[in-house]
């Protein structure tokens, strides 16, 4: 194709979902309220873990660490979703594109890699609870941690490099809510065999790995569980790594069917719904699972609000 005769496009239009305003408009009040839900849930697991310190082990430190690159996940791409909601024009730099695709797949990559470094420490908690404190060190913790920050932001590192080189002539249209990989390929004039192919293989490598590490975590804790004697044993050592196992689920499930499958299988409306999961909705699930369903946590939180009302109560009472 000859570039001279193209038109260079300097910014894309997310289409988002289609329909009447009405339908918009609701679209657009339940994907704010679980954005908020998720935002206050987060920070609140975070706020929780620094003002205890019972909360201060490896696993609520991962826990933490979880939380805070969620809520820059869910920030990725949430805000341009609503605005498509309530709004017909949508824009988007080509170069704040490609920097939405690095964030999303950057925090995407993280949260495959933290989610399988939980799942790790909870083998070594329950196949090897005499062992942990020497293996799962706080020096160790925070480096599996740190490992994972770095994972994440040099997994996607070269994809976004040779997007960044891609021509874009037009049409201009996004249909999708936030820069996808697919629907930015689709835009672009250039031969992207490469880019999609690269990107591709790193995303598969990254969201199976870290399934695989992640299921083989689990799989012998199972055959742990089946071996203890007592049923309440049993039940008592599933529940501390039930909620983990749920976000897994979830979350796993979600990316798999999205980005583990050729490029050429993509379909654009069943990938904005699936892409509401992944984006919307399991950042919401991971506070309610750790705190809905962890007393540890919700204990936690009692005793700092205890302490706080305290505070107060006593600075009243002061002035």
């Amino acid at each position: 194709m000859n570039m001279a005769n193209q038109t260079r496009v300097t910014e894309f239009i997310f289409l988002g979902f289609s329909g009447m305003l009405y339908l918009r408009l609701a679209l657009f009040v339940m994907f704010l309220t679980v954005y908020l839900l998720s935002l206050m849930g987060n920070t609140l697991i975070i706020f929780i873990v620094l003002m205890d310190s019972t909360l201060q082990t490896p696993m609520y430190i991962f826990l933490g660490n979880l939380s805070f690159l969620e809520i820059w996940y869910t920030t990725a791409t949430v805000p341009k979703l609503l605005a498509t909601c309530v709004s017909r024009v949508v824009t988007i730099s080509v170069s704040g594109c490609v920097a939405q695709y690095y964030f999303f797949f950057s925090m995407g990559a993280m949260e495959c890699i933290m989610l399988a470094v939980m799942a790790y420490d909870r083998y070594l908690a329950i196949c090897s609870p005499l062992r942990y404190s020497l293996l799962m060190r706080l020096p160790v913790c925070l480096r599996f941690a740190a490992g994972s920050w770095v994972g994440g932001f040099v997994a996607p590192l070269l994809p976004t490099i040779l997007i960044s080189y891609l021509d874009f002539c037009g049409p201009q249209k996004i249909n999708h809510f936030f820069c996808d990989s697919d629907p930015i390929f689709k835009l672009s004039c250039s031969d992207t065999f490469l880019v999609e192919a690269l990107g591709y293989t790193c995303s598969s490598v990254v969201i199976l790995s870290s399934f695989l590490l992640t299921m083989s975590s689990y799989g012998h804790i199972v055959v742990t569980i089946i071996r203890l004697s007592s049923r309440e044993a049993r039940k008592k050592t599933f529940s501390t790594c039930a909620s983990h196992l749920t976000v897994v689920t979830i979350y796993y499930g979600t990316i798999i069917f999205a980005y583990v499958r050729p490029p050429a299988k993509y379909n654009f409306t069943m990938g904005k719904v699936v892409s509401v999961i992944y984006c919307v909705v399991t950042p919401l699930v991971n506070p309610l699972v750790y705190t809905l369903r962890n007393k540890d946590v919700k204990k936690a939180f009692r005793k700092v609000l205890t302490r706080k009302t305290l505070l107060l109560t006593k600075s009243t009472q002061e002035i």
